[in-house]
């Protein structure tokens, strides 16, 4: 038995291009090291390989070492790899020479020195480590035997295992096409070397639907597998992610048949308030998110919402064009940013700028909700030429739009979000889509990876001034990576 765990940590001992720098100063946060580990396993160090394997996906600060700006480390990513890319988002109100390499996602001018693809690297790969660990441990048969752990309960962690190593993927393959393929915990650091070998993008998108394959067989079928936990994966989740998979790969009948399973759950729902599923007060109460991390304040490691405290200092600004991309009187945009007292209601979790500042504020990291479900729908169904239906969920989604409460409390006049009419145009059905999902989902990291699967990104942002080029649709690898790899890892065209 202590071999086995030996050489099962060493995962997290593995230098080469996973979880660690020559620049960090500290542990990540959640780390299971040797000190936490003997030969005699306990139902808590299973519980806990899985846990630890979510907070890769945190907003918290200094998960991985410790105000690392220059290598994009102090706090996850997305929003400036998505969001800011997209042109949806500033990085501040009132720019200035602070972080300028956030700058470089705004205009393309990055290098693949950029600390910002550093980051997501090691986070997710982090993650991942985090998962095979976890996966190792759950799917061996003395170690689960030996701790008593009950076969409901395995099963359930070993599906939210198998998400998170698939959702960390999703975001990988993404990001940067095709990478190196982990999937088991590494026993050496000659075996690092050996995996420091970028597959194809079709080997990755193969295993995430191997690992939700999986996922999907083992969680039960309740909207939240542990009722005490609800922020755990669910098999709504892991559907969802499916469904997602099949739209980027352009599956659209595959993507109808799942998103109607998803639905034939019963689970999930449109809120009627199209603020609730950010409002701090109802997390875990409304009917419309899949997938969320959970943040809570006041705990030892922090766990709390991070990003809120780039908030208070400046960061995180809607541009021109994104404001200008609501219609007239639509309640989302005061939801999503309230441009006149600087505050970024959908991050705060509120509508009135509390925990503006807040490193450890409660709001959540919304990663899947109905809404964006019901859009990959309605777009699928278009692609297929089922031109009513795809219009029939932008409607529904429009008037979720105009019939909610507005967060000032102003009347929304006659007229607001009016119905799109029927059409047979693919192309016209299509545009509207697009600018319902830009709306819809402001500031929730989607909009990027949109532009880029729809084909549409260099004629999008070129037309805005910015420096998109074609091989901006892949990332480049940290040239980090590839420097450390020997060059085994090797760069992406145009870097």
């Amino acid at each position: 038995m202590k071999t086995i765990y030996n050489n099962i940590i060493l995962v997290f001992l593995i230098a080469i291009f996973v979880s660690c720098d020559d620049e960090l100063t500290q542990d990540p946060i959640g780390l299971l090291t040797m000190d936490q580990i003997d030969t005699n396993p306990t139902i808590n160090t299973l519980e806990s390989s899985v846990s630890s394997s979510y907070q890769l996906l945190a907003s918290t600060l200094n998960i991985i070492g410790e105000w690392g700006w220059d290598d994009g480390t102090v706090l996850r990513n997305d929003f400036i790899l998505q969001d800011i890319a997209s042109n949806d988002m500033n990085k501040k109100w009132n720019p200035d020479g602070d972080q300028a390499w956030m700058d470089e996602f705004s205009n393309f001018s990055f290098t693949a020195d950029n600390g910002g693809f550093n980051g997501i690297w090691l986070y997710d790969y982090e993650g991942i480590n985090r998962a095979n660990y976890a996966i190792s441990l759950l799917t061996n048969d003395e170690v689960t035997q030996t701790v008593g752990i009950t076969d409901s309960r395995k099963n359930q962690l070993l599906g939210e295992a198998y998400f998170l190593r698939a959702f960390y993927y999703f975001d990988l393959v993404n990001n940067f096409g095709g990478v190196p393929l982990l999937t088991i915990p590494l026993e050496s650091f000659e075996e690092a070397f050996d995996v420091a070998v970028r597959v194809s993008s079709e080997e990755i998108w193969g295993q995430i639907n191997s690992d939700l394959t999986a996922a999907k067989s083992l969680l039960p079928n309740i909207k939240y597998s542990d009722p005490s936990q609800p922020w755990r994966a669910s098999k709504g989740a892991v559907i969802g992610l499916q469904a997602k998979a099949a739209l980027y790969n352009e599956n659209w009948s595959e993507v109808v048949s799942l998103v109607s399973e998803l639905e034939g759950l019963g689970f999930y729902s449109l809120n009627a308030n199209y603020f609730d599923s950010f409002d701090i007060t109802k997390e875990f109460s409304e009917n419309e998110v899949i997938f969320a991390y959970d943040h809570v304040s006041g705990q030892n490691p922090r766990n709390g919402n991070g990003l809120c405290a780039l908030v208070g200092w400046g960061f995180v600004a809607p541009s021109n064009d994104f404001i200008n991309a609501f219609e007239a009187n639509d309640p989302r945009l005061l939801y999503t940013v309230d441009v006149q007292n600087k505050n970024v209601s959908k991050l705060l979790g509120n509508t009135v700028g509390n925990d503006k500042g807040n490193d450890d504020a409660p709001s959540n990291k919304i990663y899947m909700r109905y809404a964006d479900v019901l859009l990959w729908k309605a777009e699928a169904l278009n692609e297929t030429g089922d031109y009513a239906g795809a219009i029939a969920i932008i409607n529904k989604i429009r008037l979720r739009a105009r019939t909610s409460p507005t967060a000032d409390g102003s009347v929304i006049p006659a007229g607001t979000l009016p119905d799109r009419g029927s059409s047979t145009n693919s192309s016209e059905i299509k545009g509207w889509l697009m600018a319902e999902r830009r709306v819809e989902l402001g500031f929730e990291s989607q909009r990027f990876n949109d532009l880029k699967r729809w084909g549409t990104a260099k004629t999008v942002l070129t037309g805005l001034g910015r420096n998109f080029q074609d091989y901006h649709y892949l990332y480049p690898i940290p040239q980090g990576e590839v420097d450390k790899s020997g060059g085994t890892i090797t760069q992406n065209s145009g870097y």
